[in-house]
């Protein structure tokens, strides 16, 4: 039996925790950076060893109907109606929408609670939540926050933040509420290893865990 593990980055503990697990085949958002020195050439060397192929989807799994802010935010009970945030020809964000508009303070709790983290926030109105943009992962870009501002949302969701983030969505008076890279991109993930599991059901699945570092 082939045995498929996934989660957001490839790091050497991410890896390390593949093998423990007898991994086959382990799927991630991100590759590990280049731009780190040293860390890829260790992680492919790790994974050579252990007999793991791995293979990433990046932009394609932010797009995606099933990616991470769809899946994101059906968890949270939102319609999705709109994209925004396009990068290369990838819309990397989504808006979307309840019939059952909910304060600030319940939404935040939510999204803590799935996320499994402690999340930022600035709360710039009053308004009940009925509509928010999110761009999973790295959605710092103040174009985007306007975006999301221009298509009336209440609220931007994302898993980084600048100072420009935080004062343009105090300028603009659009709440914000800042996760982590890692843990708000998961859940597109989780989706593709269901639909994986629900095409090939010879396959043996298992979530890796990654720390909460950011």
């Amino acid at each position: 039996m082939v045995k498929v593990g996934y989660c957001t980055n490839l790091t050497i503990e991410s890896v390390e925790e593949a093998a423990k697990n007898n991994v086959n085949l382990l799927i991630t958002h991100h590759d590990a950076w280049e731009w780190m020195a040293g860390i890829k050439e260790e992680v492919l060397q790790i994974l050579k060893q252990s007999n793991i192929t791995h293979f990433y989807i990046h932009l394609p799994l932010d797009d995606a109907e099933f990616g991470n802010n769809t899946s994101l935010l059906k968890k949270l009970g939102f319609e999705v109606i709109d994209k925004f945030s396009n990068d290369e020809g990838m819309y990397c964000g989504r808006i979307g929408e309840t019939d059952n508009p909910i304060t600030f303070e319940d939404l935040v709790a939510k999204i803590e609670v799935l996320l499994e983290e402690p999340v930022r926030t600035w709360k710039n109105n009053d308004k009940l939540i009925k509509k928010i943009g999110v761009v999973t992962g790295a959605g710092f870009s103040a174009i985007d926050v306007k975006d999301a501002v221009d298509l009336g949302c209440d609220l931007y969701l994302t898993g980084e933040k600048i100072l420009y983030t935080v004062q343009y969505a105090k300028y603009s008076k659009i709440d914000l509420v800042v996760g982590s890279h890692t843990f708000t991109e998961i859940f597109g993930l989780e989706r593709l290893n269901e639909l994986l599991i629900e095409k090939y059901p010879m396959l043996e699945s298992v979530r890796i865990n990654e720390e909460h570092i950011e």
